[in-house]
Order: C-alpha cells, then sequence, then structure tokens
C-alpha cells in the first residue's frame, strides 16, 4: 500500500517487471528512486531485492524496505537504521539474499492477533471494515517517513516518527 502511494503521488508507476518485481523509478523528493514491489511471495521477497539493487547498484544503505511487523502496535510506525529479522520471514530472505542486515526498514504495526487465530492467516488476510479505517491513514504516514528518509537521512526520520 505504501509503495503504491509513493508510486502515484510522484508519477512513478510500478509499470515495469524484472526479477520477479514491479517496479518504476522517479524523483521523490528531489532524490531519484527506484519503488520496488516484489512480485514473489514475502518469505521469498530477498531474491527481487538483491537482483534488482544489483542491476541497479545500488548499496545496501541505500535500500528502504517496508513491511508490516506485528511486534510493534497496530497503526504505529518505527524506523530503524538496521538490523537483524527479529522472526519476520520476508526479512530473513533480504538478509539472506543481500548478505547483511545492515539496510534502514520502516515497520508498520499490525499488532499481534488476538485469540487462537494463526499468524499467517492474520497477516495475510483482510481487512475488517473498521480496522481499515483506523488504519486507512498510516500508508501516507508511512509514505511521509520514506520521503523524510530520502530527504534528511534516517536518523532525522526515526527522530520523526518514532
Amino acid at each position: 500500500m505504501v509503495i503504491e502511494r509513493i508510486a502515484g503521488a510522484n508519477h512513478a508507476p510500478l509499470s515495469r517487471n524484472k526479477f520477479d518485481a514491479d517496479f518504476g523509478r522517479g524523483c521523490i523528493e528531489g532524490v531519484d528512486a527506484i519503488l520496488l514491489r516484489p512480485m514473489a511471495y514475502m518469505n521469498r521477497s530477498g531474491w527481487p531485492i538483491s537482483r534488482m539493487a544489483d542491476f541497479f547498484q545500488i548499496p545496501l544503505d541505500h535500500l528502504l524496505v517496508i513491511h508490516d511487523d506485528i511486534d510493534i502496535g497496530y497503526g504505529k510506525i518505527k524506523i530503524k537504521a538496521k538490523g537483524g529479522h527479529g522472526g519476520h520471514n520476508g526479512l530473513r530472505s533480504i538478509i539472506d539474499a543481500v548478505g547483511s542486515g545492515d539496510f534502514p526498514r520502516i515497520r508498520i504495526g499490525i499488532g499481534r492477533p488476538e485469540g487462537p487465530i494463526d499468524v499467517s492467516s492474520y497477516v495475510l488476510g483482510s481487512f475488517t471494515a473498521d480496522e481499515w479505517r483506523e488504519f486507512e491513514p498510516i500508508p501516507d504516514k508511512a509514505a511521509d517517513a520514506v520521503k523524510t528518509i530520502l530527504r534528511h537521512g534516517v536518523n532525522e526520520g526515526m527522530n520523526r516518527f518514532n
């Protein structure tokens, strides 16, 4: 959702496909950027990201990964400069593919499921109408975090959004 909002707002449609990912190029806050949406399963998203970074010669510290996080409260945003996967299989795939966790990320909290529900079903499920009303502004807030990081750096993003 975040990538789609950024793409739409910056005339960078995700209209090209390479390495099992949709991507587009654009200028965001005066910074040339490549927006990438892996089309592989999340648990296998590392390969498309790694191949695209190699193809465009993007250093690790210039990658910015946006992902959900069940360990953060619903709708909260946290930015990290680098780190491990914390049990997130998509991040594990990326770290394995690029060889390091030395890339910034924007973590979007979806909270833990209540009651006896499988975590995978929860993460991959759809929002209820009430959940969507509460969550709907979060992709725009995360897009603002992306713009802040691109323009002012990860530390400023952490100061503003954490």
